[in-house]
């Protein structure tokens, strides 16, 4: 087992806040490596391969955006993304490129620390994706035709279904708030009371589960969210 201490990359351009994580993250056990920018971060990665980047939004030259996508192509090391601009929009673009979580500025050092030993936890237990992401089960997802199959035959989701399971299988292991899911799958125009989310667990459950009232792969966490487990059990 692996006790060395993790290694975080921040990468933002403010060096007062820099200073501040660098800071309070090596004094709660990590060792931290610093960036200003994006080739900061590119020459960070060649030295040093981190265990989780916090990563601002705004930076000079190539943004945050830009820089998730860069690295989603050759890594699925753990981004929590960081930014003083609040809108939804934001958040929802920086999760589709593949951020695992988003924070907005100004937060609190303690609230960053849990987030990120949240992320670490997950990276450790939830294997890199590869050819089998789109398999569970008896299941595989036919992405160009917009399809679920089990055993070969088209489960017959609808186009609802369809998204809300694509998105699950894109994060597996991943606790997902309501809100998160909403974003993923309705964007920014949508009312914050929305509840079809419920709802269309609850038809996707009907579907793929084996027992729908004690579902295997799309768990309940409660009084949070919902959890996409393809091993279909209780590891």
């Amino acid at each position: 087992m692996n006790t060395s201490p993790a290694r975080i990359l921040v990468v933002d351009d403010d060096p007062a806040l820099r200073d501040l994580l660098q800071a309070y993250l090596t004094d709660t056990g990590f060792i931290v490596d610093m960036a200003a920018d994006g080739q900061g971060l590119r020459e960070a990665m060649q030295r040093a391969v981190p265990d989780a980047i916090v990563l601002d939004l705004m930076l000079p030259g190539v943004d945050g955006l830009t820089l998730t996508r860069e690295l989603r192509a050759h890594s699925q090391v753990p981004i929590l993304m960081l930014s003083a601009r609040g809108e939804e929009v934001d958040r929802v673009v920086g999760l589709e490129l593949g951020a695992d979580d988003y924070l907005a500025k100004p937060f609190s050092p303690r609230e960053l620390l849990a987030r990120l030993r949240a992320l670490l936890r997950r990276s450790q237990i939830v294997p890199a994706l590869d050819a089998q992401r789109d398999r569970f089960g008896p299941y595989r997802l036919d992405r160009s035709a917009r399809r679920l199959l089990k055993d070969g035959e088209d489960v017959g989701l609808t186009g609802a279904e369809y998204d809300l399971i694509e998105v699950l299988i894109d994060r597996p292991g991943r606790v997902l708030t309501r809100d998160v899911l909403l974003d993923l799958l309705k964007g920014y125009d949508r009312d914050p009371f929305d509840r079809t989310v419920d709802l269309r667990v609850a038809r996707l459950r009907r579907k793929i589960e084996p027992n729908p009232a004690q579902p295997i792969y799309i768990r309940t966490v409660r009084g949070i969210g919902y959890l996409f487990n393809p091993k279909g059990t209780d590891a």
